[in-house]
């Protein structure tokens, strides 16, 4: 059976997740550092993890795998995650796969040595939208489909 594990302490789509898991009946792990507040939703376990450098990272790493889904901003767990067998989302709806996981983490190192280089270049700017909401729903919802199938 399917889990979805969260990398919930910045997640901005954790609402959108409880809505599909609960319809499709599926058990998520929100894994965090502290300071969220948990659901009265029994399919939804809230994992409170040491504080600390990748530690919930590390968490959701080391336990999914084939089957699971996990929804994540950080690259690199990402990356772990993939490797395992997980179909990995980001809160976009981005599908981060063993066909483009290379590309998004030298891109991601790229931009690292860049704003290392000039500590005062501005980030991206692009502010989360109602359309990145929409486009993880259904990405979450194929994603679903695509491992009960």
């Amino acid at each position: 059976m399917a889990v979805i594990y969260v990398d919930a302490d910045a997640c901005p789509v954790k609402a959108e997740i409880e809505a599909v898991a609960t319809r499709h009946r599926v058990e998520v792990k929100m894994v965090c550092n502290g300071g969220l507040r948990p659901s009265a939703n029994p399919l939804i376990q809230m994992i409170y993890v040491d504080a600390g450098l990748d530690v919930a990272d590390r968490w959701i790493a080391e336990r999914a795998g084939a089957g699971d889904i996990v929804v994540t901003a950080d690259i690199p767990l990402a990356a772990d995650c993939v490797a395992a067998g997980a179909r990995v989302l980001k809160p976009d709806g981005d599908l981060l796969t063993p066909a483009n996981i290379g590309n998004v983490l030298a891109t991601r190192d790229l931009m690292t040595d860049l704003r290392e280089a000039d500590p005062l270049r501005p980030g991206s700017g692009r502010s989360f939208t109602k359309a990145d909401r929409s486009r993880f729903r259904n990405a979450l919802e194929t994603a679903l489909r695509a491992v009960r199938s």
